[in-house]
C-alpha cells in the first residue's frame, strides 16, 4: 500500500499538468467555435470636420531694414534687440558736432540775406521815394526856366548862350527823375535788387533746412510701432548710407507662414477660419484666416506657401515662433461616421473595412468622404449601425469574431 501511495504522490505533478492541458485544449477549442472576442467601431451619424494641419512660424506681413541716410560715427545705441519701441523713438545717434556747426553758419547767411531785404524795404526805397520827388521839383523848375529862356529868345530879349545853359539844365533834371524812378522799381519787389535779394534769402534759408535736415539725420528714429528684432550696430562703428543697422518688425496684424503639402492643395481655399497655437504656449489657442496661397509650388519640398492673418494676436506671440496650425477645409453637419483607424488604405484610393457577416470577418470596400483628424466620412459602402473592426485588432479575413461594442 505505501508503494502505491508513493507512486500516486510521484506522478502528481503530470496529471495536474494533464488537467491544464485538457483545459486550456478546451479553451481553445471554445474560442475557435465562438470566435475572439473584438471591440468594434460602429458607423454613426454626426457633424465632421475636416482639417488640414500643418507647422509653421509667426511673421510680420514685411519687415522694415532700418540704416543711416549719411556716413557718421555711431555715438549711441539706446535700444536692445527684442525691445518694443514706439514711432518716433530714438535708435541710433551719430556724431553731430560738425553738423551743428553747418546749422549755426546756414542760420547766420539766412540773418544776412534777411538784413538785405529789410534794408531794400525800410532804407533804401524810402531814399529812392525822397529823391524821386525831389528830382521832380527840380525837374518842374529846369522846365519853367527852359520856357522862360525861350520866350525871351524869340523875342531877342536873351542869348543863345542862356538858352543852351537851361535847355542843359533841364536834360540834367529829366536825367535825375528817370535815375530815382529805376531806383525806386529796383529796390521794389519785382525790381532786380529786390529779386536778386529774396534769392539769396530763399538760397540762405533753404542751406538752412539742409543743414538741419543732415542733423537730424544724425538720429535715426523708429518709422513706427514695433519689435526690433535685429541689431547691427554698436557705439563707434562707422556706418554708410545702404548699410541695415535694425530691423523692425511693425506691430499690429501678424501672419503665420506655412509650408503645406501639395497634396492638400485642392482644398485649400481664401478666407478658410484655422485655429492655431505656438508650441511654447500649446494650451493657448488663436483664430487665424487663410490670406494668401502662393502659386507656384517648391519642388525641393513638393509643398505649396500657405500665409494665415492673425488680426488679434495674443501678447506672447512672437516673431520666428513656431506654431501648428489646423486649417477647416469642410464641414459637413450630418454625415456617416466611422473612426479612421478601422479603414484600410484610406489614400490610396481603394480603402476597405473588415466588416462582420455571420460572426467572420469580410472585406468591404468604402469610398470615403471628408477625412478629419480621427473619424472620415463614409459614402458607399457601409450604413448606419455597421460594425467594423480597427485595422490593428489584427483579425485576419475569413476568422471568426465576436464582437464587443465599446
Amino acid at each position: 500500500m505505501a508503494h502505491i501511495g508513493m507512486a500516486i504522490w510521484t506522478h502528481r505533478w503530470l496529471a495536474l499538468a494533464a488537467s491544464v492541458a485538457i483545459g486550456v485544449g478546451g479553451w481553445q477549442a471554445a474560442r475557435v467555435l465562438v470566435g475572439t472576442a473584438v471591440v468594434v467601431d460602429q458607423v454613426k451619424r454626426g457633424a465632421l470636420i475636416e482639417t488640414v494641419v500643418a507647422s509653421g512660424h509667426v511673421e510680420t506681413p514685411f519687415r522694415v531694414e532700418i540704416g543711416s541716410q549719411m556716413t557718421g560715427t555711431v555715438e549711441n545705441v539706446p535700444v536692445q534687440e527684442g525691445q518694443r519701441v514706439t514711432k518716433g523713438q530714438p535708435l541710433v545717434s551719430l556724431a553731430s558736432s560738425e553738423l551743428r556747426a553747418a546749422v549755426i553758419q546756414a542760420q547766420g547767411a539766412a540773418a544776412q540775406a534777411e538784413a538785405h531785404i529789410r534794408q531794400l524795404e525800410e532804407l533804401t526805397l524810402p531814399m529812392a521815394r525822397a529823391s524821386l520827388k525831389e528830382t521832380q521839383a527840380t525837374l518842374l523848375n529846369a522846365q519853367q526856366v527852359f520856357g522862360r529862356a525861350s520866350d525871351l529868345a524869340r523875342s531877342g530879349f536873351a542869348t543863345r548862350v542862356a538858352l543852351d545853359e537851361a535847355q542843359k539844365n533841364l536834360d540834367v533834371a529829366r536825367t535825375q527823375v528817370r535815375t530815382a524812378e529805376l531806383q525806386i522799381y529796383t529796390a521794389s519787389a519785382g525790381g532786380s535788387d529786390y529779386v536778386t535779394g529774396q534769392a539769396q534769402l530763399n538760397q540762405a534759408r533753404a542751406n538752412v533746412e539742409t543743414a538741419m535736415s543732415r542733423l537730424d539725420y544724425a538720429t535715426i528714429l523708429a518709422p513706427r510701432d514695433g519689435t526690433l528684432i535685429t541689431r547691427n550696430v554698436e557705439a563707434g562703428t562707422v556706418v554708410q548710407p545702404g548699410r541695415v543697422l535694425l530691423v523692425l518688425a511693425p506691430a499690429g496684424v501678424s501672419q503665420l507662414v506655412l509650408q503645406i503639402d501639395e497634396r492638400n492643395l485642392g482644398k485649400l481655399a481664401l478666407d478658410q477660419q484655422a485655429v492655431a497655437s505656438a508650441d511654447a504656449y500649446p494650451d493657448q489657442l488663436m483664430a487665424a484666416v487663410v490670406s494668401y496661397i502662393n502659386p507656384g509650388i517648391d519642388i525641393s519640398r513638393a509643398s505649396v506657401q500657405v500665409k494665415l492673418t492673425v488680426t488679434d494676436p495674443p501678447a506672447y506671440l512672437r516673431q520666428d515662433m513656431t506654431v501648428s496650425v489646423d486649417i477647416e477645409v469642410a464641414r459637413r453637419d450630418s454625415a456617416l461616421i466611422l473612426p479612421g483607424r478601422s479603414v484600410h488604405d484610406a489614400l490610396s484610393g481603394q480603402a476597405w473595412v473588415t466588416c462582420i457577416r455571420n460572426r467572420r470577418a469580410y472585406k468591404q470596400p468604402v469610398r470615403l468622404g471628408l477625412q478629419g483628424n480621427a473619424q472620415v466620412e463614409i459614402l458607399e459602402g457601409l450604413a448606419e449601425g455597421d460594425v467594423v473592426v480597427p485595422a490593428n485588432s489584427g483579425v485576419l479575413t475569413g476568422q471568426r469574431v465576436r464582437t464587443v461594442l465599446p
